[in-house]
């Protein structure tokens, strides 16, 4: 706990006129849910924990095979059964507006 002379006098009146109590902890971010988490711990144990790189490229080369696949494959409960790829082309099919360019050139195949 910091000494009170450290606090500035106008921050020491106002939380303790308002009944602040200080805290460092941050509040948790509720929007992501722990799909970031939980995303990071998926690429983590397909690359990372799996396969021994021998260079910083072969782990983006795979890294990006691995993307590929979960994107273009991987069906997802929570996007009621659609890949991430056909969540996005469907919502682009139903609102074009909310995007710059079409996300049916983003394929990988033939001409990449």
């Amino acid at each position: 706990m910091r000494p009170e002379s450290s606090v500035a006098p106008q921050d020491s009146l106002t939380t303790s006129a308002l009944a602040f109590r200080r805290s460092a902890t941050l509040r948790p971010n509720h929007w992501t849910n722990g799909q970031v988490e939980r995303m990071n711990r998926t690429l983590k144990e397909a690359t990372v924990r799996r396969y021994h790189d021998e260079t910083h490229e072969q782990l983006e080369d795979h890294l990006a095979a691995f993307l590929g696949a979960y994107n273009f494959a991987k069906r997802l409960k929570t996007l009621q059964g659609l890949t991430p790829y056909e969540a996005i082309c469907k919502a682009w099919a139903n609102e074009p507006e909310r995007f710059r360019r079409a996300p049916v050139h983003l394929t990988s195949g033939l001409n990449t």
